[in-house]
């Protein structure tokens, strides 16, 4: 495997695991999954309603859904208060937070290239027969 990048997978890979990076793309980049983990990570702790509103277009069994998901995941913690009315509050895990370095490192990529993947795809909307 000289010459070789580290993350390279071995040829005798089943193809659903060629790409050793699959199962954390399908993990923390769903549509929904994303914007959650942020707004956890940006404002803390947070209940329902106020996700719901940070996220606008979200519907409610959608974040319902998410979070749920997010919370097997291990990347959300649910607190439940036991009052009059109950309260329940998620915030990010450990584990959610540690994904911090990536999503910075992505932002950082967005905002250097985004306005070149633009012009990319003016450039190809462009081209007679397209």
């Amino acid at each position: 495997m000289a010459g070789k990048p580290a993350w390279a997978t071995p040829t005798s890979v089943d193809p659903e695991n060629a790409c050793p990076i699959g199962p954390v793309v399908d993990i923390v980049f769903s549509r929904w999954t994303t914007p959650i983990l942020w707004s956890l990570n940006e404002h803390g702790r947070q209940r329902f309603v106020e996700l719901e509103r940070r996220i606008a277009t979200i519907t409610p069994k959608v974040l319902t859904q998410r979070l749920r998901q997010l919370e097997r995941d291990g990347l959300v913690v649910r607190t439940y208060y036991p009052e009059v009315p109950p309260r329940v509050e998620y915030e990010i895990s450990e584990l959610g937070r540690s994904l911090a370095p990536l999503f910075a490192h992505l932002a950082e990529w967005a905002a250097g290239n985004l306005g070149q993947v633009e012009q990319a795809r003016r450039d190809y909307d462009t081209q007679p027969g397209r």
